[in-house]
């Protein structure tokens, strides 16, 4: 029997604006279900909508799946800021000086931190503006985003904000969910999970995918024939969604990561990669489904 009753994965998203078009929310129990999208109370979802939902409508014993990096690198410094003396020590740290520096910007928004005279210095931002910090090529990567390139897996640096593919602006407007949510609810590795209750993970979509028979590169799904296909894998083996035709690949996304989660979330290896010190779990945190 599974240690969780539910599982839930959030296309997460950093844009601008109240709310986005880029998140989405998707739902199963156990057993063979398809999943269902979560509806927004509004027409899109809003970040501070979803943390509303966390808080108040998440069912019992739910598996939260997070698609955004909850830290940025720090094991190949010492440091996330090396140099600033401000820099955190630890990952709950950083979530409460992005914050601190944001804490007036509406929506969860996290453009004054990267604006920011000393946090500027670390990223690369529009407009050819590299921070002199930035380091050299793709950007700094995690521990865990080097053991997904290992897996064939195509990640950037958390540091990179330009770009279709940068997740930079995502996760830090994923801190300020995190920070915001406090101890409400655990955020694995960072917390330990307990034998019931709800708790986060990090997830990475394209995973789910290529588990299911996707090719690399062509991860994204946008009709509903597709993602059924990957949804009968049998390393996912969930029902079929209803209805034909086209489907946002965002949507796509957050339906076959739930469905995938509750084929793994009992899977204990993937709780303890061999990679994951102590003091990566306290830092930079993990990828769930990475090994």
């Amino acid at each position: 029997m599974s240690r969780f009753a539910h599982f839930a994965a959030i296309d997460w998203s950093g844009a601008v604006g109240p709310f986005q078009r880029g998140i989405a929310v998707a739902m199963c129990g156990t057993g063979r279900a398809a999943p269902v999208l979560v509806a927004p109370p509004d027409r899109h979802w809003s970040r501070e909508g979803v943390l509303a939902w966390l808080t108040t409508a998440l069912p019992p014993d739910t598996l939260i799946g997070l698609d955004l990096g909850p830290a940025l690198p720090f094991a190949d410094r010492g440091a996330y800021f090396p140099g600033w003396e401000e820099s955190p020590a630890d990952a709950r740290a950083l979530w409460a000086l992005v914050e601190a520096v944001c804490a007036d910007e509406p929506h969860l928004g996290a453009t004054r931190f990267v604006d920011h005279p000393q946090a500027s210095r670390y990223f690369r931002r529009h407009g050819g503006r590299t921070g002199a910090a930035f380091g050299h090529g793709r950007g700094r990567l995690r521990v865990t985003e080097e053991a997904q390139q290992a897996q064939g897996l195509n990640p950037y640096s958390n540091f990179n904000l330009v770009g279709a593919a940068q997740v930079g602006k995502s996760s830090l407007t994923g801190m300020r969910l995190l920070h915001r949510l406090g101890d409400q609810l655990p955020v694995w590795p960072f917390d330990p999970i307990g034998a019931n209750g709800s708790a986060i993970v990090e997830i990475y979509t394209s995973l789910a995918a290529i588990a299911a028979g996707r090719p690399r590169g062509r991860t994204k799904m946008r009709d509903r024939a597709t993602l059924d296909a990957a949804l009968a894998a049998p390393v996912i083996d969930s029902a079929g969604i209803d209805g034909d035709g086209s489907i946002d690949d965002h949507s796509s996304d957050a339906l076959l990561t739930a469905a995938w989660l509750r084929r793994h979330a009992d899977c204990a290896p993937l709780w303890a990669p061999d990679a994951l010190s102590c003091t990566i779990a306290r830092t930079e945190g993990w990828t769930f489904g990475v090994s």
